[in-house]
C-alpha cells in the first residue's frame, strides 16, 4: 500500500514553527529572497542586512518549510494575529485594497480573524537540484517519491496555516492572492470569497476571505487524502 502524501512529506520535510529569533532570521532572510531578489515587489535597498521584515510580524506566527537532506529552509508563510490589545488595528488587506464585499465578512469576528501573508516557496531552492550531483548523476538528487511530493509544497504551507489558527482560535482568515492561485485553491476545493477588486499589491491580487472550518470541510469531500495533509491527520483541527 503506498505511503499517504503526509508520511512522504514528513520522510523529505518538516513544518518548522518560526519560535525563536534564530529561526525568525531565517524567515526574514527567506522573505528577502523571494519578494526583493527572485521578483523584485520590494527594494532590497531597503533592507540592508538582506531580511524583509515588517510591523506586523510582531503579532504574526510565522513558520519555514525545511528540506531535511538539503539542510535548507525553501518556503515560509506567516498569519498575522488580532493585536490583543487593539483588535481594530487594520490587516494589510484592509490598508492596501479595497474591501467592497461587506456581505461576506457579517459573521466575521475580529478577535477569531488573521491575515494568511508572505506565502512564498524560493525559486532558488528549486534551481539547486543541480548544485548537489550525487554519484556524479544529477537526475538522482531527488527521489521519485520527494519529486512527487513537491507540488504538495503549497498544502504544506496552508496546513501550518491551519496549525496556527488551531492553536490561537482562527476562525476566518483574510488573503490577498493571485488570480492564478486562487484558481489551483479552487481545484482543491478551497473556495475562497472576493471581497474587493483587483488590486496592485505586490503583483495583481485579489482580496479574498474563507472560514476555515468551510475551507476543510471542502477539501475533504474533494479529496481526504489533501484533507489528512492539512489537519496532520486530524491533529491540526477538531
Amino acid at each position: 500500500m503506498p505511503n499517504s502524501i503526509i508520511d512522504v512529506f514528513n520522510e523529505y520535510f518538516e513544518m518548522v514553527p518560526a519560535n525563536s529569533e534564530e529561526l525568525k532570521k531565517e524567515v526574514y532572510k527567506l522573505r528577502y529572497q523571494v519578494y526583493c531578489v527572485e521578483n523584485s515587489f520590494l527594494d532590497s535597498t531597503h533592507y540592508q542586512e538582506a531580511m524583509e521584515s515588517d510591523e506586523f510580524d510582531r503579532h504574526s506566527c510565522h513558520y519555514l518549510i525545511y528540506h531535511r537532506k538539503l539542510n535548507v529552509y525553501m518556503a515560509t508563510t506567516r498569519l498575522i494575529l488580532p493585536e490583543k490589545n487593539n483588535p481594530d488595528k487594520l490587516f494589510p488587506i484592509e490598508i492596501h485594497s479595497k474591501i467592497d464585499n461587506v456581505d461576506a465578512l457579517t459573521h466575521v469576528s475580529r478577535h477569531s480573524l488573521a491575515e494568511a501573508s508572505r506565502f512564498c516557496i524560493s525559486k532558488e531552492f528549486r534551481r539547486r537540484k543541480n548544485e548537489f550531483p550525487m554519484n556524479g548523476d544529477e537526475g538522482n538528487i531527488f527521489t521519485l517519491d520527494e519529486r512527487r511530493i513537491f507540488p504538495h509544497i503549497t498544502l504544506a504551507l496552508f496546513a501550518c496555516l491551519i496549525k496556527i489558527s488551531h492553536d490561537h482560535g482562527i476562525k476566518d482568515w483574510y488573503a490577498v492572492m493571485e488570480p492564478a492561485l486562487i484558481r489551483f485553491f479552487t481545484m482543491l476545493g478551497i473556495n475562497f470569497i472576493e471581497i474587493g477588486p483587483l488590486t496592485d499589491y505586490h503583483g495583481r491580487r485579489q482580496p479574498c476571505t474563507i472560514n476555515v472550518a468551510n475551507l476543510l470541510e471542502g477539501v475533504a469531500k474533494k479529496d481526504l487524502s489533501k484533507w489528512t495533509m492539512l489537519t496532520n491527520k486530524g491533529n491540526y483541527w477538531n
